[in-house]
């Protein structure tokens, strides 16, 4: 069953549409990541669905019921923003409190709750200290827990670790999605970050223009980008065109394989780096590296081809040639995607 639905939302600025007949179920217990670049539509699309901002068209319905009129503080959602909003003058019990109070929480069951919140997002008995004192991370977590105090149906995240650093960001989102499942929570977030969005989410949905992109599964949408601006948006830059005819493909890199049931034609090719295989020089397309940058796992290459744009390949340390040196390139065909058009 759908928590979520919105039917054709779109709201406009000064004309423009900047969500636009925007579709979407989030089903109960799911977690869904928008994701995006700036000027997206993401976060607009977040508030109207809070009710922070009206929608000039389309409905927004929670639990099956319409909310066209219904206020923000009424609509029994969560809502956590990127620079968290805590009250400086209430201590860390006094900011998770605050929806129960506003509630009519009596005051030993609001106690009780914001102690087993506390203890559930790793900060035991910080009732009483400073918000002004806490790290970075610690406020995320006491943001976290004033959301979900009030038991929201939907707890929506804006950009929820985009001020924390990567490590720390890295090592919260595992325990968000750990957190999210124990408890059944419905999720729904936005972010510019691909990582954050693919390790928190069930589904991921990608917005462009105010408008969505694609839909699927981290996996799904990671394998198989459904266009030219979703594969170079994950960070893909091997992308040219070609004439695909049955399992191979004329490129400016020359012939390369694509799977099988590719769609044929004049198309846009994507050959992922792990895809670029570097080879003896005799054997395969003749590149000179032009730079090669350590990724902690693997060896990033850049390579510039005798014919053809740039190419980017990944490889083992242990293999990687050094910058100046010519080698050869293959391709492999399962990390090949034939995108929908020719652009």
């Amino acid at each position: 069953m759908s928590l979520l639905q919105l039917d054709g939302v779109t709201v406009r600025f000064g004309g423009r549409a900047v969500v636009d007949a925007v579709d979407l179920e989030v089903a109960e217990h799911e977690t869904v990541c928008v994701l995006g670049p700036s000027g997206s539509g993401k976060s607009t699309l977040l508030r109207a669905v809070a009710g922070l901002q009206r929608a000039d068209a389309g409905r927004v319905l929670l639990a099956g019921r319409d909310q066209s009129g219904v206020p923000a503080h009424r609509r029994g959602v969560g809502l956590m923003f990127q620079d968290h909003q805590l009250f400086p003058q209430r201590d860390v019990g006094g900011n998770v409190a605050f929806g129960l109070r506003m509630r009519g929480t009596p005051r030993a069951e609001a106690r009780r709750t914001v102690e087993e919140l506390l203890d559930l997002v790793g900060l035991p008995g910080a009732q009483r200290r400073a918000v002004t004192a806490l790290s970075g991370g610690e406020q995320q977590r006491v943001a976290l827990a004033r959301a979900l105090a009030p038991e929201p149906k939907l707890l929506m995240l804006d950009e929820p670790l985009g001020q924390l650093d990567r490590s720390l960001r890295e090592r919260l989102v595992v325990e968000l999605r750990a957190l999210f499942e124990r408890l059944g929570t419905t999720v729904l977030a936005v972010t510019h970050d691909q990582g954050e969005a693919f390790a928190l989410a069930d589904r991921v949905v990608v917005m462009r223009e105010g408008r969505i992109e694609q839909t699927g599964t981290p996996l799904e949408v990671w394998q198989r980008p459904a266009s030219e601006f979703v594969a170079r948006f994950l960070g893909f830059d091997n992308v040219v065109r070609a004439t695909v005819r049955g399992e191979a493909a004329e490129t400016p890199w020359g012939r390369i394989p694509v799977p099988p049931g590719s769609g044929e034609g004049r198309r846009r090719l994507l050959v992922r780096p792990a895809g670029v295989r570097v080879v003896p020089v005799a054997d395969g397309l003749r590149c000179s590296v032009a730079a090669r940058t350590f990724r902690g796992n693997h060896v990033a290459l850049l390579l510039h081809p005798a014919e053809g744009p740039r190419l980017e390949a990944a490889c083992a340390l242990h293999d990687a040639p050094e910058p100046g040196a010519t080698v050869g390139v293959t391709f492999r065909g399962e990390d090949v995607v034939v995108l929908p058009s020719a652009g």
